[in-house]
């Protein structure tokens, strides 16, 4: 390839980038997976003959869904062999991004965890299809399937994922109003703190990678997540805090001991009150929030 069209090459991939990564992040749910893909989509898009392909981003986004294809039915067997609950990567988003309530609904943890319970084509076509509104011809070009099977593909996984997903959006201000509850409570060992912000049905899903302490399965109700959290910071005998952070397009809670990042908290509200917690403590992680603040890991 002649500099000229390295050069040209380099812009159009590097003008679709962060949507790539996007689009490979929501299929994986890992960030570290995604650069992965993303460094495989660049090696074939080098090698394309740019005279030929009409439309770049339509073409980068067919490179980028069969590399996170591949990939994502390789990461089932790592998942399998996941010591506790497995919880997606998070990551930092920009404080605006939480004002778009259709991609931050869309990169949330409680979304990430209802993709995580479709077919790896229904995620691809769910993706591919519901967030970023590629046609039904473009996606069936990247999924290897005919255009009428990915409409029936795309109507089992959107029906799938309605049934799933929070009956209603609430904004980032009393998301934020909620977190802020939590954390007072939180940092307070306030145990009637924790349950007066906890909905009676709250799930707590923790995530230590068999490497940080975290609960086997998820916790459920008021009570027994309340006591919980106020029972392991009791045993651990720490000062924990939280420092509001944005975290997948929603607000959420960096945790800190001594200073040091212990993890990263997700939360879901409804009703001003918090239905769902996503703690992810697994050091793996973290390493990507670690480097984009002024924080350390151990």
């Amino acid at each position: 390839m002649s500099e000229h069209a390295t050069n040209q090459a380099t812009e159009a991939f590097l003008s679709y980038r962060n949507l790539l990564f996007t689009v490979a992040y929501e299929m994986l749910g890992s960030a570290a997976d995604a650069e992965d893909v993303l460094q495989e989509t660049w090696l074939r898009w080098v090698k394309a003959d740019l005279a030929q392909v009409h439309d770049q981003r339509a073409y980068l986004i067919r490179i980028t869904t069969r590399q996170a294809l591949n990939r994502l039915r390789s990461m089932k067997l790592r998942k399998e062999a996941y010591v506790g609950s497995w919880l997606p990567e998070p990551l930092l988003t920009a404080p605006d991004v939480a004002e778009d309530v259709e991609l931050a609904e869309s990169v949330s943890m409680a979304l990430m965890l209802v993709l995580e319970t479709l077919s790896p084509t229904e995620r691809a076509v769910f993706v591919l299809r519901e967030v970023f509104d590629v046609s039904y011809d473009e996606i069936s070009a990247a999924v290897g399937k005919s255009p009428a099977a990915v409409r029936q593909i795309a109507y089992r996984a959107r029906q799938h994922v309605e049934a799933r997903r929070p009956r209603e959006a609430v904004s980032p201000s009393e998301t934020r109003a909620a977190l802020e509850s939590f954390r007072r409570a939180l940092e307070g060992g306030d145990l009637q703190g924790l349950l007066d912000v906890l909905a009676p049905e709250v799930v707590l899903v923790s995530d230590g990678g068999g490497i940080k302490q975290a609960a086997p399965r998820p916790v459920v109700s008021a009570g027994k997540v309340a006591r919980f959290i106020v029972g392991g910071i009791g045993k651990a005998g720490v000062v924990l805090t939280g420092e509001p952070t944005v975290v997948n397009g929603n607000p959420a809670l960096l945790l800190c001991v001594d200073g040091e990042i212990d993890g990263v908290i997700a939360a879901r509200v409804e009703d001003a009150r918090i239905t769902g917690l996503y703690y992810v403590r697994n050091p793996h992680k973290l390493t990507r929030i670690a480097s984009e603040t002024p924080l350390t890991l151990h």
